[in-house]
């Protein structure tokens, strides 16, 4: 999967909530910082190229729809960022977040409950 910017990964979590829409339901969604709608439109025609979004014509019309689920997308950006930050290490990633106090003791408790359940 090619990576996405800010930006584009910002109109991917409007498609999926919307699961398809027109470039001006995209805009609708958009609360800070609304791009032109050219450039939204350019955004967009992007993420399809890069195989993230499709789209059925009604004449010169397009309504988009997302052909990348956001879980497939969610545990490649999650393999990524370990792999990049964390020497592909769960450990490591779950000791920085303890350490940053991100995660609470119960939450861990939780976690290993659920591979102890795995098991």
């Amino acid at each position: 999967m090619e990576k996405l910017t800010n930006k584009e990964e910002e109109i991917m979590h409007i498609l999926w909530k919307l699961e398809k829409g027109f470039v001006k339901d995209v805009m609708a969604e958009i609360k800070e910082d609304k791009p032109h709608y050219n450039t939204l439109s350019t955004i967009i025609r992007n993420l399809e190229e890069k195989g993230y979004v499709s789209y059925k014509a009604y004449g010169k019309t397009h309504e988009y729809y997302p052909i990348v689920s956001k879980e497939t997308y969610r545990k490649g950006f999650m393999n990524t960022a370990i792999d990049n930050y964390f020497n592909n290490s769960y450990k490591n990633m779950v000791s920085f977040f303890a350490k940053e106090e991100k995660i609470s003791v119960e939450e861990l408790k939780e976690i290993i409950a659920l591979i102890e359940n795995k098991k």
